[in-house]
Protein backbone atom coordinates (compact mmCIF):
# COMPACT_ATOMS: atom_id res chain seq x y z
CA UNK A 1 0.00 0.00 0.00
CA UNK A 2 1.43 3.40 -1.20
CA UNK A 3 1.88 6.24 1.61
CA UNK A 4 2.80 9.62 0.57
CA UNK A 5 3.24 12.40 3.65
CA UNK A 6 2.18 15.80 3.61
CA UNK A 7 6.36 17.01 3.07
CA UNK A 8 5.69 14.89 -0.30
CA UNK A 9 7.89 11.82 1.06
CA UNK A 10 6.58 8.41 -0.20
CA UNK A 11 6.48 5.49 0.50
CA UNK A 12 4.92 1.56 0.54
CA UNK A 13 3.82 -0.54 3.03
CA UNK A 14 3.37 -4.39 3.37
CA UNK A 15 0.28 -4.37 4.87
CA UNK A 16 0.57 -8.05 5.65
CA UNK A 17 3.85 -7.87 6.77
CA UNK A 18 3.45 -4.99 9.10
CA UNK A 19 0.41 -7.07 10.46
CA UNK A 20 3.28 -10.17 10.56
CA UNK A 21 5.82 -8.08 12.82
CA UNK A 22 3.16 -6.73 15.03
CA UNK A 23 1.89 -10.38 15.61
CA UNK A 24 5.71 -10.94 16.53
CA UNK A 25 5.99 -8.59 18.40
CA UNK A 26 3.02 -9.36 20.67
CA UNK A 27 3.69 -13.00 20.84
CA UNK A 28 7.42 -12.33 22.26
CA UNK A 29 6.32 -10.35 24.82
CA UNK A 30 3.55 -12.72 26.08
CA UNK A 31 5.91 -15.39 25.83
CA UNK A 32 8.21 -12.87 27.73
CA UNK A 33 5.78 -12.25 30.86
CA UNK A 34 4.88 -16.35 30.72
CA UNK A 35 8.54 -16.43 31.24
CA UNK A 36 9.30 -14.26 34.19
CA UNK A 37 6.38 -15.65 35.81
CA UNK A 38 7.74 -19.21 35.87
CA UNK A 39 10.14 -20.70 38.13
CA UNK A 40 10.22 -22.14 41.64
CA UNK A 41 8.28 -19.25 42.94
CA UNK A 42 5.48 -19.00 40.18
CA UNK A 43 3.53 -15.78 39.33
CA UNK A 44 0.40 -15.06 37.38
CA UNK A 45 0.44 -12.71 33.95
CA UNK A 46 -1.01 -9.88 36.31
CA UNK A 47 1.30 -10.28 39.18
CA UNK A 48 4.28 -9.74 36.28
CA UNK A 49 2.22 -6.74 35.06
CA UNK A 50 1.72 -5.48 38.22
CA UNK A 51 5.17 -6.05 39.37
CA UNK A 52 7.33 -4.42 36.33
CA UNK A 53 4.93 -0.68 36.55
CA UNK A 54 6.03 -0.63 39.93
CA UNK A 55 3.57 -2.67 42.11
CA UNK A 56 3.58 -6.14 43.53
CA UNK A 57 5.65 -6.60 47.01
CA UNK A 58 9.02 -6.40 47.79
CA UNK A 59 9.77 -9.84 47.46
CA UNK A 60 8.07 -9.71 43.72
CA UNK A 61 9.77 -7.09 42.95
CA UNK A 62 13.11 -8.34 43.98
CA UNK A 63 12.40 -11.48 41.68
CA UNK A 64 10.98 -9.84 39.23
CA UNK A 65 13.48 -6.83 38.29
CA UNK A 66 16.92 -8.46 39.80
CA UNK A 67 16.56 -12.43 39.03
CA UNK A 68 14.10 -12.68 35.86
CA UNK A 69 13.78 -9.64 33.89
CA UNK A 70 17.55 -9.32 33.05
CA UNK A 71 17.23 -13.01 31.73
CA UNK A 72 14.25 -12.16 29.55
CA UNK A 73 15.63 -9.27 28.19
CA UNK A 74 18.91 -11.20 27.30
CA UNK A 75 16.93 -13.87 25.38
CA UNK A 76 14.95 -10.98 23.51
CA UNK A 77 17.90 -9.00 22.63
CA UNK A 78 20.37 -12.34 21.97
CA UNK A 79 17.64 -14.18 19.57
CA UNK A 80 16.67 -10.80 17.73
CA UNK A 81 20.56 -10.24 17.25
CA UNK A 82 21.19 -13.72 15.55
CA UNK A 83 17.68 -13.83 13.64
CA UNK A 84 18.49 -10.74 11.84
CA UNK A 85 21.97 -11.63 11.31
CA UNK A 86 20.55 -14.77 9.85
CA UNK A 87 18.42 -13.51 7.76
CA UNK A 88 21.67 -10.70 6.55
CA UNK A 89 23.93 -13.92 5.76
CA UNK A 90 21.28 -15.85 4.29
CA UNK A 91 20.60 -12.55 1.94
CA UNK A 92 23.89 -12.30 0.83
CA UNK A 93 25.34 -16.13 0.39
CA UNK A 94 21.68 -16.10 -1.48
CA UNK A 95 21.77 -19.30 0.54
CA UNK A 96 19.05 -20.72 3.25
CA UNK A 97 22.47 -22.56 5.05
CA UNK A 98 24.24 -19.65 5.14
CA UNK A 99 23.56 -19.24 8.79
CA UNK A 100 26.70 -17.70 11.17
CA UNK A 101 26.41 -20.92 13.31
CA UNK A 102 26.89 -23.29 10.11
CA UNK A 103 29.71 -20.53 8.54
CA UNK A 104 31.94 -20.63 12.00
CA UNK A 105 31.46 -17.07 13.20
CA UNK A 106 30.45 -18.75 16.69
CA UNK A 107 32.91 -21.53 16.70
CA UNK A 108 35.29 -18.33 16.25
CA UNK A 109 33.35 -16.63 19.22
CA UNK A 110 34.06 -20.24 21.03
CA UNK A 111 37.74 -20.46 20.39
CA UNK A 112 38.01 -16.76 21.58
CA UNK A 113 36.24 -17.82 25.13
CA UNK A 114 37.95 -20.84 25.74
CA UNK A 115 41.00 -19.16 24.78
CA UNK A 116 40.53 -16.90 28.06
CA UNK A 117 39.01 -19.52 29.81
CA UNK A 118 42.09 -22.06 29.60
CA UNK A 119 44.96 -19.81 29.51
CA UNK A 120 44.31 -16.89 31.45
CA UNK A 121 41.44 -18.22 33.85
CA UNK A 122 39.20 -15.00 33.17
CA UNK A 123 36.07 -14.16 34.76
CA UNK A 124 32.65 -13.27 33.06
CA UNK A 125 33.71 -10.40 31.38
CA UNK A 126 36.63 -11.69 30.40
CA UNK A 127 35.36 -14.76 28.56
CA UNK A 128 32.52 -12.42 27.53
CA UNK A 129 35.65 -10.20 25.71
CA UNK A 130 37.49 -13.22 24.56
CA UNK A 131 34.09 -14.36 22.79
CA UNK A 132 33.32 -11.07 21.15
CA UNK A 133 37.06 -10.57 20.03
CA UNK A 134 37.32 -14.04 18.54
CA UNK A 135 33.80 -13.64 16.63
CA UNK A 136 34.99 -10.64 15.15
CA UNK A 137 38.78 -12.20 14.21
CA UNK A 138 37.07 -15.05 12.82
CA UNK A 139 34.62 -12.83 10.13
CA UNK A 140 37.74 -10.31 9.15
CA UNK A 141 39.58 -13.64 8.16
CA UNK A 142 36.57 -15.29 6.41
CA UNK A 143 36.01 -11.91 4.52
CA UNK A 144 39.86 -12.10 3.20
CA UNK A 145 39.66 -15.39 2.22
CA UNK A 146 36.68 -14.94 0.80
CA UNK A 147 37.19 -11.68 -1.26
CA UNK A 148 37.65 -11.67 -4.75
CA UNK A 149 37.11 -8.71 -6.79
CA UNK A 150 33.85 -8.61 -3.83
CA UNK A 151 32.52 -11.40 -1.86
CA UNK A 152 30.38 -13.94 -4.06
CA UNK A 153 28.11 -16.06 -1.85
CA UNK A 154 28.93 -19.41 -2.84
CA UNK A 155 32.63 -18.62 -2.49
CA UNK A 156 31.61 -17.10 1.13
CA UNK A 157 29.57 -20.04 1.90
CA UNK A 158 32.69 -22.44 1.05
CA UNK A 159 35.18 -20.84 3.32
CA UNK A 160 32.79 -20.46 6.41
CA UNK A 161 32.35 -24.13 6.40
CA UNK A 162 35.58 -24.73 5.92
CA UNK A 163 36.39 -22.37 8.77
CA UNK A 164 34.30 -23.46 10.79
CA UNK A 165 35.63 -27.31 10.75
CA UNK A 166 38.94 -25.63 11.55
CA UNK A 167 37.72 -24.33 14.37
CA UNK A 168 35.90 -26.69 16.05
CA UNK A 169 38.82 -28.77 15.94
CA UNK A 170 40.55 -26.06 17.41
CA UNK A 171 38.33 -26.04 19.74
CA UNK A 172 38.65 -30.02 20.69
CA UNK A 173 42.35 -29.00 21.50
CA UNK A 174 41.54 -26.77 23.67
CA UNK A 175 39.22 -28.53 25.49
CA UNK A 176 42.05 -31.19 26.02
CA UNK A 177 44.48 -28.67 26.79
CA UNK A 178 42.10 -27.65 30.17
CA UNK A 179 42.16 -28.92 33.46
CA UNK A 180 38.57 -30.80 34.87
CA UNK A 181 37.17 -27.49 36.13
CA UNK A 182 38.12 -25.00 33.07
CA UNK A 183 36.70 -28.13 30.92
CA UNK A 184 33.26 -27.67 32.89
CA UNK A 185 33.29 -24.38 32.87
CA UNK A 186 34.04 -24.23 28.91
CA UNK A 187 31.52 -26.99 28.25
CA UNK A 188 28.52 -25.42 30.22
CA UNK A 189 29.51 -21.87 28.38
CA UNK A 190 29.57 -23.89 24.66
CA UNK A 191 26.16 -25.08 25.28
CA UNK A 192 24.41 -22.13 25.51
CA UNK A 193 22.36 -20.88 28.60
CA UNK A 194 20.08 -17.68 29.89
CA UNK A 195 20.69 -18.94 33.16
CA UNK A 196 22.08 -16.61 35.88
CA UNK A 197 21.97 -13.53 33.25
CA UNK A 198 22.08 -10.35 35.10
CA UNK A 199 22.24 -6.40 34.49
CA UNK A 200 25.78 -6.87 33.71
CA UNK A 201 25.38 -8.88 30.42
CA UNK A 202 22.08 -6.19 29.45
CA UNK A 203 23.52 -2.89 29.59
CA UNK A 204 26.23 -3.60 26.95
CA UNK A 205 24.11 -6.30 24.90
CA UNK A 206 21.69 -3.41 24.43
CA UNK A 207 24.05 -0.92 23.53
CA UNK A 208 25.27 -2.85 20.91
CA UNK A 209 21.68 -4.02 19.22
CA UNK A 210 20.41 -0.32 19.59
CA UNK A 211 23.43 0.88 17.31
CA UNK A 212 23.67 -2.56 14.90
CA UNK A 213 20.13 -3.73 14.93
CA UNK A 214 18.77 -0.01 13.58
CA UNK A 215 21.81 0.17 10.96
CA UNK A 216 20.83 -2.91 9.79
CA UNK A 217 17.48 -2.24 8.97
CA UNK A 218 18.28 0.88 6.98
CA UNK A 219 20.11 -1.56 4.65
CA UNK A 220 16.94 -3.32 4.01
CA UNK A 221 16.40 -1.95 0.84
CA UNK A 222 19.17 -2.25 -0.85
CA UNK A 223 20.10 -5.83 0.42
CA UNK A 224 16.70 -6.68 -1.26
CA UNK A 225 17.94 -5.28 -4.65
CA UNK A 226 20.84 -7.38 -4.51
CA UNK A 227 18.73 -10.65 -4.68
CA UNK A 228 18.00 -9.49 -8.41
CA UNK A 229 21.82 -9.46 -9.02
CA UNK A 230 24.97 -7.51 -8.67
CA UNK A 231 24.85 -5.83 -12.01
CA UNK A 232 20.83 -4.83 -11.39
CA UNK A 233 21.81 -3.73 -8.13
CA UNK A 234 24.33 -1.91 -9.60
CA UNK A 235 21.96 -0.59 -12.26
CA UNK A 236 19.83 0.60 -9.64
CA UNK A 237 22.35 2.65 -7.59
CA UNK A 238 22.97 0.57 -5.12
CA UNK A 239 27.02 0.14 -4.21
CA UNK A 240 27.20 -3.39 -3.82
CA UNK A 241 30.52 -4.59 -2.15
CA UNK A 242 29.80 -1.32 0.14
CA UNK A 243 26.36 -2.54 1.19
CA UNK A 244 27.38 -6.33 1.58
CA UNK A 245 30.76 -5.09 3.84
CA UNK A 246 28.95 -2.85 6.26
CA UNK A 247 25.94 -5.44 6.96
CA UNK A 248 28.16 -8.50 7.15
CA UNK A 249 30.73 -6.89 9.40
CA UNK A 250 27.39 -5.33 11.41
CA UNK A 251 26.40 -8.48 11.75
CA UNK A 252 29.14 -10.61 12.52
CA UNK A 253 29.23 -7.90 15.97
CA UNK A 254 25.91 -8.70 16.49
CA UNK A 255 26.48 -12.44 16.65
CA UNK A 256 30.03 -11.98 18.32
CA UNK A 257 27.73 -9.98 21.39
CA UNK A 258 25.24 -12.06 21.35
CA UNK A 259 27.03 -15.16 21.81
CA UNK A 260 29.62 -13.55 24.69
CA UNK A 261 26.16 -12.70 26.20
CA UNK A 262 24.43 -16.20 26.18
CA UNK A 263 27.17 -18.50 24.68
CA UNK A 264 26.72 -19.91 20.79
CA UNK A 265 23.03 -21.15 21.26
CA UNK A 266 22.99 -23.07 17.98
CA UNK A 267 20.30 -22.86 15.06
CA UNK A 268 18.20 -19.77 16.30
CA UNK A 269 20.27 -17.94 13.21
CA UNK A 270 19.16 -20.35 10.44
CA UNK A 271 15.49 -20.77 11.40
CA UNK A 272 14.14 -17.64 12.43
CA UNK A 273 14.25 -16.07 8.91
CA UNK A 274 13.19 -18.59 7.01
CA UNK A 275 10.18 -18.74 9.30
CA UNK A 276 9.60 -15.25 9.27
CA UNK A 277 9.39 -15.74 5.07
CA UNK A 278 7.16 -18.42 5.66
CA UNK A 279 4.59 -16.72 8.04
CA UNK A 280 4.47 -13.70 6.94
CA UNK A 281 5.29 -13.66 3.02
CA UNK A 282 2.81 -16.14 1.52
CA UNK A 283 3.22 -15.11 -2.44
CA UNK A 284 4.32 -18.54 -3.87
CA UNK A 285 5.31 -18.70 -7.55
CA UNK A 286 2.94 -21.17 -9.80
CA UNK A 287 4.39 -24.96 -9.01
CA UNK A 288 5.71 -23.88 -6.16
CA UNK A 289 3.77 -24.28 -3.23
CA UNK A 290 6.06 -23.73 -0.16
CA UNK A 291 8.69 -21.31 -1.59
CA UNK A 292 8.80 -18.43 0.49
CA UNK A 293 8.77 -14.94 -1.10
CA UNK A 294 12.19 -13.62 -1.50
CA UNK A 295 13.80 -10.37 0.23
CA UNK A 296 15.48 -10.01 3.70
CA UNK A 297 12.71 -9.61 5.91
CA UNK A 298 14.85 -8.13 8.17
CA UNK A 299 12.79 -6.98 11.36
CA UNK A 300 10.37 -10.01 11.22
CA UNK A 301 13.62 -12.17 11.25
CA UNK A 302 14.54 -9.96 14.22
CA UNK A 303 11.06 -10.78 15.99
CA UNK A 304 11.14 -14.52 14.87
CA UNK A 305 14.76 -14.85 16.83
CA UNK A 306 13.54 -13.17 19.65
CA UNK A 307 10.22 -15.32 20.43
CA UNK A 308 12.28 -18.37 19.25
CA UNK A 309 14.32 -17.95 22.30
CA UNK A 310 12.72 -17.20 24.88
CA UNK A 311 9.97 -19.43 23.97
CA UNK A 312 12.59 -22.37 23.91
CA UNK A 313 14.14 -21.24 27.76
CA UNK A 314 10.32 -21.10 28.71
CA UNK A 315 9.47 -24.83 27.00
CA UNK A 316 12.54 -25.91 28.82
CA UNK A 317 11.82 -24.71 32.15
CA UNK A 318 8.20 -26.24 31.76
CA UNK A 319 9.45 -29.23 30.93
CA UNK A 320 12.52 -29.54 32.96
CA UNK A 321 11.81 -27.27 35.44
CA UNK A 322 14.42 -23.75 36.36
CA UNK A 323 17.51 -24.05 35.13
CA UNK A 324 17.67 -27.78 34.50
CA UNK A 325 17.95 -27.80 31.06
CA UNK A 326 20.29 -25.36 29.10
CA UNK A 327 18.49 -23.91 26.28
CA UNK A 328 21.26 -24.29 23.67
CA UNK A 329 20.38 -28.03 24.23
CA UNK A 330 16.67 -27.36 23.37
CA UNK A 331 17.39 -25.40 20.30
CA UNK A 332 19.96 -27.84 19.33
CA UNK A 333 17.69 -30.75 19.08
CA UNK A 334 14.97 -28.69 16.99
CA UNK A 335 17.06 -26.97 15.13
CA UNK A 336 19.06 -30.24 13.93
CA UNK A 337 15.62 -31.70 13.09
CA UNK A 338 14.44 -28.25 10.78
CA UNK A 339 17.95 -28.42 9.39
CA UNK A 340 17.26 -32.27 7.92
CA UNK A 341 13.89 -30.90 6.48
CA UNK A 342 15.24 -28.16 5.15
CA UNK A 343 17.81 -29.85 3.30
CA UNK A 344 15.44 -32.43 2.47
CA UNK A 345 13.27 -29.39 1.36
CA UNK A 346 16.32 -27.91 -1.37
CA UNK A 347 16.89 -31.25 -2.53
CA UNK A 348 13.31 -32.27 -3.29
CA UNK A 349 13.30 -28.74 -4.90
CA UNK A 350 16.53 -29.63 -6.88
CA UNK A 351 18.40 -26.32 -5.36
CA UNK A 352 21.22 -28.70 -3.54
Amino acid sequence: MPVRTAGGLSLRLDLRALATGLLLLVVALAVAVALIGSGDYPMTPGEVLSTLTGGGNPGQAFIVQDLRLPRVLVGLMVGAAFGISGAVFQTVSRNPLGSPDVLGFAQGSSVGALVVIVYFQGGTLAVAAGAVVGGVFTGLAIFLLAWKRGIQGYRFVLVGIGASAMLYALVLYLLTKANIFEATRATTWMTGSLNGRDWSQVWPLAAVCVVLIPLVLLQGRPLRMLEMGDDAAYALGVRVDRVRVLTLFASVLLVASATAAAGPISFVALTAPQLARRLGLPRFRKGARNAPMPGPNLLPSALMGAVLLVAADWVSQWLFGADQLPVGVLTGVLGGGYLLWLLATERKAGRV
